[in-house]
């Protein structure tokens, strides 16, 4: 791995600033270690991105020591065991949570699910440049491919996308029983499991864990993972007009 992905880096204005090496350490500290493959396609990343970016706006975060943090340690906090089989990212925009999964277990065949054109040729052209296998880009909504892939996938992931109630019926759907939906929230994260009760039950799923996370910068994460306990009833999930009126 070239020096100048550790040096010469100008300086974040915050008083935390997460550079590779601390990056490193902190997913050694969870279990999970970088060979100089995973390093370079993480490091290409973060270099594409920021080039990407100039020309479609994909995020507001783009300077190397904050996707580090926000996009890359932030994905993998979902990670808190050996992700294995088939994932789904719902709502994949820029590719965080799935593409840094991908990177990180390689065994992992993941499908990011993006409504957006833009972002899916951005998705594309990234999978390209990393040169990564087992891993296909669909544009199309969650409800959509919902109905098409029913109790489909090991995983389901979405990062801070929409209201938890809507997402888990409009994603529960996919994960086959004892399978998890994985739910990466922000500091609010277990008011919203106790107000997504309902639809968390309704689904089919039960609370295994949730834990209280934090980026190298200090903000809150709450991760939590639901196991599918039991199948989910085929009236959902119930068209996405309905669920925003009316949700679980």
């Amino acid at each position: 791995m070239g020096k100048k992905y550790l040096l010469g880096y100008r300086q974040i204005k915050y008083n935390l600033v997460m550079t590779f090496e601390e990056f490193r350490k902190a997913l050694s500290q969870r279990g999970i270690e970088l060979d100089e493959k995973k390093e370079v396609q993480l490091n290409t990343y973060a270099d594409y991105l920021k080039e990407y970016n100039e020309k479609v706006n994909l995020t507001a975060i783009t300077e190397y020591e904050e996707v580090l943090d926000k996009h890359f340690y932030d994905s993998l906090l979902a990670a808190d065991r050996r992700l294995e089989g088939t994932l789904v990212d719902v709502g994949s925009g820029a590719g965080f949570p799935g593409v840094v999964l991908k990177i990180v277990f390689p065994e992992l065949k993941v499908i990011l699910l993006e409504p957006i054109g833009k972002r899916c040729v951005f998705l594309n052209s990234l999978i390209e440049k990393l040169d990564l296998k087992d891993i296909e880009v669909v544009n199309q909504r969650g409800e959509d491919h919902c109905l098409e892939h029913r109790e489909a996938y090991d995983y389901v992931t979405a990062r801070a996308v929409s209201n938890l109630n809507a997402l888990i019926e409009v994603c529960g759907a996919m994960v086959k029983k004892d399978g998890y939906f994985i739910c990466l929230r922000g500091h609010k994260g277990r008011e919203e499991l106790k107000e997504a009760a309902k639809a968390i039950e309704t689904m089919g799923f039960a609370v295994e864990s949730v834990k209280d996370e934090c980026i190298y910068s200090g903000d809150k994460r709450v991760i939590a993972y639901l196991k599918k306990v039991r199948t989910t009833p085929l009236k959902y999930p119930r068209k996405y007009n309905i669920i925003k009126k009316s949700p679980l």
